[in-house]
């Protein structure tokens, strides 16, 4: 296994999140769909950036059979709490520190990743790859190789980060190493990446 000198982080469950304890029950049911093994198609589509802002929410209404003005009010809300989850800010921290060159590799609508853009964890990445600008998403091996031509990236010695198994498999199946990312552990995964990324820092 060659060193590891590119780390590219999936963003949703891995760097950023929402802090359920902050929700009412019935908000995060509006968005259950996201803990599922497939992901709506017309969310995909939304991550795709083939649909606008408008018609996903009269997509998010008809799913969860309300309104458009209740669907479009949680779809803002769930934009603007997503959070810097803390242990992972501080690895990254740490890895940039350490010389490792750090990227981007997300399914991500428009609204959701100019949001993203404006917290202070974007200024340690050395580059990006969203699906919205790119039209295509994970898992496809369209997406991966984007990322590795854009930035010169040698696969073997590269460390794609996803809470997604099926999208560290196709990583894997291209050539890359992977870590699968637990998002209900954060504390945990990132203590394992440390072990492996750090340990000759310590």
């Amino acid at each position: 296994m060659k060193e590891i000198k590119n780390i590219v982080f999936d963003l949703g469950g891995v760097v950023f999140a929402r802090d359920p304890r902050k929700f009412e029950p019935e908000f995060i049911k509006f968005f259950s769909y996201i803990l599922l093994p497939e992901m709506p198609h017309f969310w995909e589509e939304y991550d795709r950036g083939v649909t606008t802002y408008e018609e996903v929410v009269a997509q998010l209404a008809e799913y969860n059979v309300c309104d458009s003005e209740l669907a479009e009010k949680n779809l803002r809300r769930s934009i603007v709490t997503q959070e810097e989850i803390p242990s992972t800010k501080a690895l990254i921290g740490d890895l940039k520190s350490a010389g490792y060159r750090l990227y981007v590799l997300s399914n991500m609508s428009l609204e959701f990743i100019e949001f993203l853009h404006t917290k202070d964890v974007y200024k340690y990445f050395d580059g990006e790859v969203v699906s919205c600008y790119e039209h295509v998403i994970k898992p496809d091996a369209k997406i991966y190789q984007l990322l590795t031509e854009r930035y010169s990236l040698c696969e073997a010695e590269t460390l794609f980060i996803d809470d997604r198994p099926k999208n560290v498999e196709a990583a894997k199946n291209l050539g890359w190493q992977g870590f699968n990312f637990d998002p209900r552990n954060p504390d945990g995964s990132c203590e394992i990446l440390r072990e492996m990324l750090l340990k000759q820092t310590r």
